[in-house]
């Protein structure tokens, strides 16, 4: 009985220690991801219904906490799969509506983080110039 609650006891320890926050370069990115659509006049669908760019920011960060709760994400790729790219509950796609050209969310974010990487981009390394 000991040894299974010690072996116990080492399982949820090790299910613990694999849960963290992303790493500095991923969160960077997901944090300059979430910051392109803020400033963005773009609307973000959600279960059917449209939703102005700062609070899809906020749902996007709640979903992130959550899901950082139970695991680590290795890349802003995977942010994008779990978190910003359909509904944990329904299932559905996100969708982001900006000058009335409607795509799915995760196009639109995959563009977004190919612009951030870009030389020059939003998360590029400054070079004082």
């Amino acid at each position: 009985m000991l040894r299974t609650l010690i072996v116990l006891w080492f399982c949820l320890l090790a299910n613990i220690s694999l849960a963290a926050p992303a790493a500095a370069p991923v969160r960077g990115e997901i944090d300059a991801l979430l910051a392109a659509l803020q400033s963005s006049n773009c609307e973000f669908q959600r279960n059917g219904s449209w939703h102005g760019a700062a609070e899809a920011k906020t749902h996007l960060l709640r979903k992130l906490e959550y899901i950082e709760k139970r695991s680590t994400l290795p890349s802003a790729e995977k942010f994008i799969e779990l978190a910003a790219s359909s509904s944990s509950a329904s299932g559905r796609a996100y969708q982001v509506r900006c000058n009335g050209t409607v795509q799915p969310s995760a196009q639109w974010f995959g563009r977004q983080l190919e612009k951030i990487r870009a030389p020059g981009g939003a998360n590029a390394p400054s070079t004082g110039k």
